[in-house]
């Protein structure tokens, strides 16, 4: 065996990823606001695309025969190593087809779960002013309040939480105003007599104390109370009628009482806008079966402007510029071919999902069966990382409300049916008894009874399960009916 170097020639095979196999494979994971941003850089840079606002007529539908069959309707999503495969721009290839023309023609869905498929119209109620926060429903009833102490009292107005409570401490407002300690203590107490009662209070006490002497509450009795929430909160009952030195029907009255007041009187004024979703697919029961549809106003259409392309190829060209040309032309084939590909992916995993939670469509979440990626992968002939991006931040609409796909993906428990049911379930099922429940029942009476509805679960389960849904012991419900007097 010789030392000295030498040349080698070995074949081997691996997987290579192409950069636009790897954008093909991200885009499935964006959400429809995402996707709208990777739509407008691409509009921005390149002068051959095309977008015009999303049309809720026509869509990607696909109809699930009362017998559970796919309609021949439904073409199958070519896989991405194919649609790369095809990504050569050539003239002849039909990228300026708008894919949604041919789709399945549907009914309109302005109907399906509270969700309109076409644009709204503008709200001009929206232009009137908002309700007003907190600082300034506080500013405006400081007017006439002048000098130091009205400069302190618009101070502590500003450092106020949204919650109402003042947490910085008052020689700290104080020092920055160059003020005594007193005026800031009267300023204080001029705001923590606005409205609303409680505001501007340090503490959880001081806040309900505020709000008792409103009431024309705080007598010597209720302060006592007050002092000791956290005993109340132990229901410790007997010892607080002890220290109130009230029998137990007052002590009953205070405790309604204080109930009534709000612990956090500054969050009425937060407003803040909820966030919008907006479905991408569509769900609905129809004469013939299920449809599951494409929201198509959820993102622009976009299109090659072949003519235009034309126009720049006729044109006088250098190397450079028919290698820019020939780019543009190539990217812009692959975000069009890339979108229907993830278009007919979503339609597809919708589809199977609907097949296998058909009973949840139709009874409501009782009727969750356990479900897992792997089965809808293999269902649908997909690799199981696939339908983990597809169902990432996508909704689905339908009579019951709106759900992320992940919704219907979830682990099992023992059940006499043999298949199993879902968490979910399993959850609403215990979340029922206890609503219903006139005495109180204890976790191995949960036991019983869900054995009866046929699941079977352990004790630590059910536990698990309450205390998931925020579902106190039995221990902790039987003090709370006991404190308001059931």
């Amino acid at each position: 065996m010789g030392l000295g170097p030498r040349i080698d020639i070995r074949v081997s095979q691996s997987l290579v990823m192409t950069q636009q196999l790897q954008q093909a494979i991200k885009l499935l994971a964006l959400s429809n606001l995402e996707i709208e941003a990777v739509i407008a850089e691409e509009l921005a840079k390149n002068p051959l695309l095309e977008a015009r606002p999303g049309e809720g007529g026509a869509g990607e539908g696909v109809i699930l025969r009362e017998d559970r069959e796919i309609g021949e309707e439904a073409a199958d999503p070519t896989g991405s190593d194919e649609l790369i495969g095809r990504l050569g721009g050539a003239d002849d290839s039909p990228v300026d087809v708008d894919w949604r023309e041919a789709a399945l023609e549907t009914d309109s869905f302005a109907d399906v779960g509270g969700v309109s498929g076409g644009e709204e119209a503008f709200d001009f109620d929206r232009l009137e002013g908002g309700e007003a926060g907190l600082a300034e429903h506080l500013m405006s009833q400081l007017h006439g309040v002048g000098g130091t102490v009205g400069r302190l009292a618009e101070a502590i107005v500003h450092e106020l939480e949204e919650t109402g409570y003042l947490e910085t401490p008052l020689r700290v407002i104080a020092g920055e105003l160059e003020a005594s300690l007193k005026e800031a203590e009267d300023a204080l107490a001029i705001v923590q007599s606005l409205d609303p009662p409680g505001i501007a209070a340090r503490n959880l006490e001081e806040c309900i104390a505020l709000q008792a002497k409103s009431a024309d509450r705080y007598d010597p009795a209720m302060a006592r109370l007050i002092a000791n929430l956290d005993m109340l909160a132990k229901g410790r009952m007997a010892d607080l009628r002890r220290i109130c030195g009230v029998d137990e029907e007052d002590l009953a009255d205070m405790v309604r009482e204080l109930r009534a007041y709000d612990p956090k009187p500054g969050c009425r004024f937060v407003t803040k806008e909820p966030e919008a979703i907006t479905p991408d697919v569509f769900v609905r029961q129809t004469k013939t079966g299920w449809l599951v549809e494409l929201n198509n106003s959820a993102l622009p259409q976009v299109l090659v402007n072949r003519r235009y392309h034309a126009e720049l190829k006729r044109g006088p060209q250098d190397k450079a510029s028919k290698a820019w040309l020939g780019d543009c032309l190539a990217s812009a084939n692959w975000l069009v071919k890339a979108l229907d590909q993830r278009a007919r992916t979503i339609v597809k995993v919708a589809t199977e999902i609907l097949k296998q939670q058909q009973g949840f469509f139709e009874h409501g979440v009782s009727a969750l069966r356990p479900l897992t990626l792997a089965k809808v992968a293999e269902a649908i002939e997909m690799h199981e990382s696939t339908v983990s991006r597809v169902t990432s931040n996508k909704f689905l609409a339908c009579d019951r409300g709106m759900f992320e796909l992940k919704y219907f993906f979830g682990s099992g428990v023992a059940s006499e049916g043999g298949e199993g049911a879902a968490a979910e379930a399993v959850k609403a099922a215990i979340g029922k008894l206890i609503a219903e429940e006139r005495e109180i029942l204890s976790d191995d009476t949960l036991v019983e009874l869900l054995k009866e509805q046929g699941f079977d679960l352990a004790r630590r389960t059910v536990a698990k399960y309450r205390e998931a849904m925020g579902i106190g012991s039995s221990i902790q419900r039987r003090r709370q009916r006991k404190m308001v007097g059931g």
